[in-house]
């Protein structure tokens, strides 16, 4: 079962909080909520707060136990952008972008998928490679 949380129009750029939500990405849920309290970015304490609430989602609204929980996918959209002037030179304008991010935090109980070893030609045994001509 998956289980979400939304946070919307947060004051921090979506850029600087994909960084951190790629590090969480396919975690055990409690263990990426241990690994952001050691971040010492804003937006690690925002995807914190995200990650808290969809837990209590997860423990409240659908009876899961929160210890097999592991975050499917850490989605960081950007949001409103505040638009305002700041003052230049010789009386003319310049803008100033304030950005907003929404925060979206799906869990879920299934287990993670393991990875499959990519095969090449150097550990394929089938594909036969040819031998250069020996000069003697």
């Amino acid at each position: 079962m998956e289980v979400q949380a939304i946070t919307k129009n947060v004051r921090i750029s979506a850029f600087k909080c994909r960084d951190i939500a790629r590090n969480i990405q396919g975690k055990p849920a409690a263990a990426a909520l241990e690994n952001l309290k050691f971040v010492p970015q804003k937006a690690a304490r925002l995807i914190s707060k995200t990650l808290k609430s969809a837990l209590a989602n997860a423990e409240n609204n659908n009876n899961l136990n929160t210890d097999s929980l592991r975050i499917k996918e850490a989605i960081i959209g950007e949001g409103i952008t505040i638009k305002r002037f700041a003052t230049r030179a010789r009386g003319s304008a310049g803008p100033i972008r304030k950005r907003t991010s929404h925060i979206k935090i799906t869990l879920t109980d299934e287990p993670a998928p393991e990875k499959v070893k990519p095969t090449s030609a150097k550990t394929n045994p089938s594909r036969k490679t040819k031998k250069a001509p020996s000069k003697e």
